[in-house]
């Protein structure tokens, strides 16, 4: 009694701190009315809501009714035991706190009331107020804390199941705009491989190639797989050791705006644009292979220079015609002159012979310089076409001993129609042709015309050197040469198939290498013409 009186005389001087307490429903459970109403007394200053039983079934009964938050049992009652009863309430108010009143005997009740109830605490008899009262007060707190764990749980399971349905949504979008970029950066690829311009993306400081399209790794002749690399462009493009000479890049980083340059390598001139990108390291480079652009310019300026000269050439025979007109007839006029000795006439044979071969020279120089123009195509023999044309190119074997031209011209013909001035070009070329394709200019050419079948040709043959097989498909092509620089354009060969082609008619090639070619010319023969008498 001392230690219950010293803890009333506690509870009244504490009394300020008690009133202060949270509120909670509390069951006492004895089968003797003076303990109860000793806890009772103990804890009524607590602001709790206390409800007593004297036996476990009454106690059940007052946890269905009272649903109290802590319970406090005896564990000695009549029928049912503590143990059991604090089982039962667990079962029935899973959250409540259980207390056991257990005397000093009880030491194996308190094991198994631990084991099979799940106990808060326990408290021994006699108790001590106090002790008692920080038992109550803590399994309140512990109810508190149990449901604001088991609130904190709900939330955050609620709260779970909303971040999961988030997560999925966000995997989701991410997944979407995963699938639009790799759609994205693949269009962009093709894109950027169909270009046929070379194109690469290079690392400013050390030219390192990070990116390229196909058409570079075509003129790099290696695969796309080993960009990115660290390999520089020019290692990887051109193979040397030393940025290109000419290279733009370094003045477009420098001035951060797009640079050009020209670049040689290999015998091959590249146009190479440098754009660097804004706020980056990198700089955009494309690649243009000018090597026959520049050639056909120069090729074009040659052919615009020889047509001048060609313009010229007619002005100059036409007026170089006059004074032979008057050479031919005063010779022939004085060799009518009676009286004149042998020599004389001789000689002046040898002037009207001279005279005629320079008038026909003038007049094929004359038909050879006209613009062609469509109502200048006529029916023509093809045998008188193809000897003006010798007539003139045996005028440049003068200088050339060793180099013997064979004629053949067939007889009567069937008139072929056309412009007999395009095809005496013709004719001039594959003689020129294959002039040079003699080795050592020396060798023998051969022209002659002929008939088979409905067409009329002609053939230009010579003993040179012959076309290697694999440049066979390539002859025809504007630009495309086997000769030596300063030997060929490129560009006869193209213009004498357009010119052919254009009268209908074709070419036929018979070559061996080392020992010569043979360029057959057909051109159709038309009906109407043949059956003219």
């Amino acid at each position: 009694m001392g230690s219950q009186a010293a803890y009333v005389h506690g509870q009244q001087a504490e009394a300020p701190r008690e009133a202060e307490a949270p509120r909670g429903r509390l069951l006492l459970v004895d089968d003797e009315e003076n303990i109860l109403k000793s806890i009772r007394r103990v804890l009524r200053r607590g602001d709790w809501d206390i409800e007593t039983a004297t036996d476990a079934e009454q106690g059940l009964r007052a946890v269905e009714a009272f649903r109290p938050e802590v319970v406090i049992s005896d564990f000695r009652m009549p029928g049912m035991n503590g143990v059991d009863f604090l089982t039962r309430v667990k079962q029935q108010q899973p959250r409540a706190q259980r207390i056991m009143l257990t005397g000093q005997a009880d030491q194996q009740a308190i094991e198994e009331a631990i084991n099979r109830s799940e106990i808060f605490r326990f408290i021994s008899k006699p108790w001590n107020d106090s002790h008692l009262v920080l038992t109550v007060k803590s399994a309140f707190e512990q109810y508190a804390l149990q449901a604001e764990n088991e609130r904190l749980y709900t939330v955050t399971q609620a709260q779970n199941a909303e971040l999961k349905l988030l997560n999925a949504d966000l995997e989701e979008r991410v997944a979407q705009r995963t699938r639009m970029l790799s759609q994205a950066k693949r269009e962009w690829e093709l894109s950027f491989d169909c270009m046929e311009t070379p194109l690469c993306v290079v690392r400013a400081r050390d030219f390192a190639v990070r990116r390229a399209n196909l058409a570079y790794a075509d003129v790099a002749g290696r695969s796309i797989e080993e960009i990115p690399s660290d390999t520089t462009c020019y290692r990887y493009l051109f193979g040397r050791n030393e940025p290109c000479t000419g290279c733009p890049l370094p003045a477009a980083v420098e001035s951060g705006k797009g640079a050009r340059g020209e670049v040689r390598q290999g015998g091959r001139t590249f146009v190479v644009a440098a754009y660097p990108m804004a706020g980056d390291e990198r700089v955009v480079c494309t690649y243009r292979d000018v090597t026959e652009e520049q050639s056909m310019t120069r090729r074009l300026i040659e052919t615009e220079k020889m047509a001048a000269v060609g313009q010229l050439a007619g002005g100059v025979a036409h007026e170089i015609n006059n004074p032979l007109g008057g050479i031919l007839a005063f010779a022939q006029l004085m060799s009518r002159d009676a009286g004149r000795s042998e020599a004389d006439l001789e000689s002046l044979g040898l002037i009207e012979e001279s005279a005629l071969r320079c008038k026909r020279i003038v007049e094929s120089l004359l038909k050879f310089s006209r613009h062609s123009r469509v109502e200048d195509r006529r029916p023509f023999d093809l045998s008188k076409c193809v000897e003006d044309a010798a007539v003139l190119f045996r005028a440049q074997l003068k200088s050339m001993p060793t180099v013997e031209l064979s004629v053949g011209l067939a007889e009567e013909l069937p008139k072929v129609y056309g412009d007999p001035g395009q095809l005496a070009q013709v004719v001039l070329n594959l003689l020129q042709n294959g002039l040079q394709a003699l080795p050592a200019r020396e060798g023998k050419l051969t022209l002659v015309t002929g008939r088979e079948g409905d067409r009329c040709y002609f053939a230009v043959t010579d003993t040179g050197t012959g076309i290697e097989e694999k440049h066979l498909p390539r002859i025809f092509e504007p630009s495309f040469t086997t000769k030596a620089p300063g030997e060929g354009t490129g560009l006869g060969l193209s213009i004498a198939y357009r010119i052919v082609e254009d009268h209908g008619g074709s070419f036929h090639v018979d070559t061996q290498v080392g020992q010569g070619s043979c360029f057959t010319v057909f051109l159709p023969i038309p009906l109407q013409l043949e059956r003219l008498p």
